[in-house]
């Protein structure tokens, strides 16, 4: 299992969103270069980028300090936040991310997101964030009639090299992950899925690898390696040993 140490861009700074609001904001760094090159020195195989001023903006906001972090980190970055047409795709895969993750058009757009996937055999994720079991856009202000379950069972269908799964009502809580939704989304998909949001120790991240027989094959651990709930040496042995 892959653990992906989370790195949210909002106005250059790195920060972290209670529940996916925008005005529940904490600021954890003001050079997420640096923050970046720090968990790349402390063992992590990726990062997990989000550009939270482009997922409000429908477009990227921020590809130069995207292009910044890929060239400075040295090891894979799968980035996301605004990635709603062709040329943004394009264009923060030319910056140097290794996969990007794409969420409103995923859902809202299926014929285009298998144009991207084929476009880009490998480094195309869909991104699936959801409350209560349902569906979110639109950096998550958006709700869709759609279940995450289904959603996902779409998604090796339309190409994707794998599945995001964020419950954003738990996402900065460090209260626990979303087991049940996490499992049942893995089961449904047809690819890798990477479980994100409410880690917040290391028994909650034995949970998620113990759902690697289910098709769960990362992590994406966020406010408690800033905290310093999780340290991410032990996490890579958690993951390791799963």
């Amino acid at each position: 299992m892959i653990v992906y140490p989370a790195i949210d861009l909002r106005g250059g700074r790195c920060v972290r969103l209670l529940r996916g609001e925008f005005d529940r904001e904490t600021v954890y760094g003001d050079d997420p270069v640096a923050v970046a090159r720090a968990w790349a020195a402390a063992g992590a195989q990726w990062l997990h980028v989000v550009d939270l001023d482009g997922a409000r903006a429908g477009r990227p906001m921020q590809t130069a300090l995207v292009r910044e972090i890929c060239l400075t980190a040295a090891i894979p970055v799968q980035v996301g936040g605004g990635l709603r047409d062709a040329d943004a795709v394009a264009a923060v895969l030319a910056a140097g991310a290794a996969r990007v993750v794409v969420g409103t058009v995923a859902v809202r757009d299926p014929a285009l997101c298998r144009i991207l996937c084929r476009t880009h055999p490998g480094r195309v994720a869909v991104g699936l964030d959801a409350r209560a079991g349902r569906v979110r856009v639109a950096a998550w202000t958006e709700a869709e009639d759609l279940d995450a379950v289904t959603a996902a069972s779409r998604a090796a269908g339309m190409g994707a090299a794998a599945v995001v799964y964020t419950d954003v009502e738990r996402d900065g809580t460090e209260l626990g992950p979303d087991l049940a939704g996490t499992r049942a989304v893995a089961r449904a998909a047809g690819v890798p899925v990477i479980a994100s949001g409410g880690i917040g120790s290391l028994d909650h991240l034995r949970a998620v690898a113990a759902l690697a027989r289910d098709g769960v094959a990362g992590v994406i651990i966020g406010r408690a390696l800033y905290t310093g709930a999780v340290r991410l040496a032990d996490a890579l042995a958690v993951a390791e040993a799963a």
